[in-house]
């Protein structure tokens, strides 16, 4: 009986052997626990390619340079335009403001109060020109008293006639301490400034 089972197992592994050597269509294949494939060897590292990829294109250094001389054309065509200064708003006045159409409406005024309103601004012109020709004529007098004082001195000393009428340069306090406005520097390129986009931004919900 013993003899029974040890042939029996011996024959049960011989074929065993050669199933696991030739497996049959369809039929599963057992491994051991060393022969079992890890999970990361089932894991493709590349991504399935579903087209052959495109080939690398040769740089031709001939069109390279034609490239760097079109640039070199352009920056040089621009470098020739001035450049275009931007307008700051703080300077534009607005077109609304250009409009000289009065808007408000003149109130109606009764005869007499137009007639008050005319007199009034007779006498203002009277007054004003009154003014104007005391002032004139005070010049004037002013004026002809220097010459006949300088006449005089003229004839009595001609040392301090060229004295008094000699420039005073301590007349006036003037004090400079250079031009009022920086010069322009050769060669200098304002910047352009800054844009601010001001632009509103929707997003939709």
């Amino acid at each position: 009986m013993a003899v029974a089972w040890s042939c029996a197992s011996r024959l049960l592994r011989g074929a065993s052997r050669l199933l696991h050597l030739h497996p049959a269509p369809g039929c599963a294949t057992l491994h051991t626990a060393e022969q079992r494939p890890g999970l990361l060897a089932l894991v493709s590292a590349a991504l399935p390619m579903r087209a052959e990829p495109k080939k690398k294109k040769k740089a031709d250094p001939r069109r390279e340079q034609l490239v760097k001389e079109r640039l070199k054309k352009k920056l040089k065509r621009m470098e020739k335009v001035p450049a275009e200064l931007i307008p700051v708003m703080d300077f534009v006045t607005p077109s609304k403001y250009l409009d000289e159409t009065r808007r408000r409406e003149n109130p109606s005024l009764s005869p007499e109060e137009t007639e008050r309103r005319t007199l009034l601004g007779k006498a203002w012109s009277r007054y004003k020109a009154a003014q104007h020709r005391a002032e004139m004529a005070q010049i004037a007098r002013v004026r002809e008293s220097q010459r006949r004082a300088l006449l005089e001195l003229q004839l009595e000393s001609p040392r301090l006639y060229e004295a008094a009428v000699a420039r005073d340069p301590a007349l006036f306090p003037l004090h400079r301490d250079g031009p009022a406005y920086t010069p322009a520097i050769p060669g200098y390129m304002a910047p352009d400034g800054k844009y601010v986009d001001t632009t509103p931004r929707y997003v939709q919900m």
